[in-house]
């Protein structure tokens, strides 16, 4: 009995026990859904570094026609892994999904050790057992950088936090450089957590010198990332002639953006970050904080909630409408709610609201670990298109939006609505750069429409014609 207490207690079993339910079909195809689009615009770059180079600097999509794919996007650090593990075992979809779930448990176990450092062991299993069971539940298992960059951030906090607090070590600073660096580079928004610093910066019983150091050591954080961001990826979608990276947009756009769908924005906090259980604690326990003056969190949350305020409103609409924009913010939600939590003499209490968060989690994510008959439907769609085409031959796909259809069909081309492909001039102009196939979606994805051109297949699935 004691040694099981024990076992519950510690919150490496959790991060071992929530790593082993998310291993459930793993090797899914990233077909959920939700965010799969996001997923293959990961999924695409891996791949072609295996089948057409390993260049880093050159990220190529496939969705870009007739031009080399070549674009600007975030730092592919994650889809560089991919490739990687590619060299070792062929190439195959799900990589990305354990790679990004075994960096998110690492991430987990140094946000942990991070607050118990400064606070207490019941603070720090509190926090961080709610951030497991939160949005990072779900996305950790998915192919994108979120998650996977934030947790790369957290462990770099970690180390830079041990460079102030105990001798000046090099390989301390050197952790951070590096954990940081690769975890800013792969998305940007995981730099809003190092607002944190700032506690130390102006803490005036650290050294000089080591604020010297360590923002020195920071300016060379900077510099590659504002290179990366804000020149590398202009120069690739200005060079190869394909906009695909959201780089943000002004701050006055953005504020207006989100008052017009200010319910769209406050949905993320309310129900997608911590769920509505854990939102209602959070807000209770930001109270509960601010009454009892705890300076120390509260000078936290305020720095980390301005700091990821400008994320927001630099997003704009795209915030509100994807849902992983909030997943820098949430290990501060968890930290907050964590906080208060552990304080609760009612142990009882606290089993309880801990247990109602982790169920309504499992509950309302547990459609990410399955795919919906219908999205199997273009699983076939490359092995049809061998039948009658070869790989470099370009297609046009009525997927609208979605880039996902013509990843499955390891093909390069075109991505349209059903109106711009029945448009016979607009398929002409197509012609003369290249396209050689129509795929017509007709469960998912797309709608059916008849073309006039020669069918070479036609199942309940899609259409395809060959021009």
């Amino acid at each position: 009995m004691i040694y099981l207490k024990r076992l519950v207690g510690d919150i490496r079993f959790w991060i071992l026990l929530s790593f082993i339910l998310r291993l459930y079909h793993i090797t899914n195809p990233p077909l959920e859904v939700i965010h799969n689009w996001r997923q293959t615009t990961v999924t695409m770059p891996a791949r072609n570094f295996v089948e057409t180079g390993p260049d880093i600097f050159y990220p190529k999509v496939d969705f870009a026609g007739e031009k080399t794919g070549i674009t600007g996007m975030e730092f592919p650090f994650l889809n560089y892994l991919i490739y990687l593990v590619s060299l070792l075992f062929g190439y195959e979809h799900w990589y990305g999904r354990l790679i990004n779930l075994l960096f998110s448990c690492a991430g987990l176990f140094y946000f942990y050790k991070l607050i118990k450092k400064y606070f207490t062991q019941q603070l720090a299993f509190s926090a961080t057992f709610i951030l497991i069971f939160s949005i990072w539940f779900s996305y950790s298992r998915k192919i994108m950088p979120d998650t996977f960059s934030v947790s790369l951030a957290l462990i770099g906090v970690f180390y830079g936090t041990e460079y102030f607090d105990n001798k000046p070590n090099a390989k301390n600073i050197l952790l951070y450089f590096i954990f940081v660096l690769f975890g800013v580079l792969s998305k940007l928004p995981a730099g809003a957590i190092l607002i944190v610093f700032l506690l130390f910066i102006f803490n005036k019983n650290i050294l000089l010198s080591r604020k010297i150091i360590f923002s020195s050591v920071s300016l060379l954080i900077i510099a590659p990332v504002a290179g990366w961001y804000f020149y590398w990826v202009p120069y690739l979608t200005a060079t190869f002639g394909f906009d695909h990276f959201f780089m943000g947009k002004s701050i006055t756009e953005g504020v207006y953006e989100i008052i017009q769908n200010y319910d769209m924005a406050l949905e993320k906090f309310y129900k997608q970050a911590l769920g509505f259980t854990g939102f209602i604690a959070f807000v209770c326990c930001t109270v509960v904080l601010i009454k009892k003056k705890e300076k120390t969190q509260t000078w936290i949350l305020v720095l980390c909630t301005v700091s990821f305020l400008f994320i927001v409103l630099k997003a704009g609409l795209t915030f509100c409408r994807h849902s992983y924009y909030i997943i820098p913010f949430a290990p501060v939600m968890a930290f907050v709610c964590g906080s208060v939590i552990s304080g609760l003499k009612n142990k009882k209490l606290v089993i309880a609201i801990l247990s109602i968060i982790t169920i309504e989690c499992i509950l309302t994510n547990n459609a990410d670990f399955y795919i919906k008959e219908q999205g199997y439907a273009i699983l076939d769609l490359e092995k049809d298109l061998d039948k009658f085409s070869k790989r470099n031959d370009l297609i046009i796909i009525n997927s609208g939006e979605y880039p996902t259809p013509i990843y499955f069909s390891h093909r390069k081309g075109w991505i349209d609505n059903n109106e711009a492909i029945a448009d016979s001039t607009n398929i002409e102009q197509l012609k003369k750069k290249g396209l050689k196939f129509i795929v017509i979606l007709k469960r998912t994805f797309g709608t059916d429409v008849s073309l006039k051109y020669q069918q070479v297949l036609s199942n309940n699935n899609y259409t395809i014609y060959k021009l």
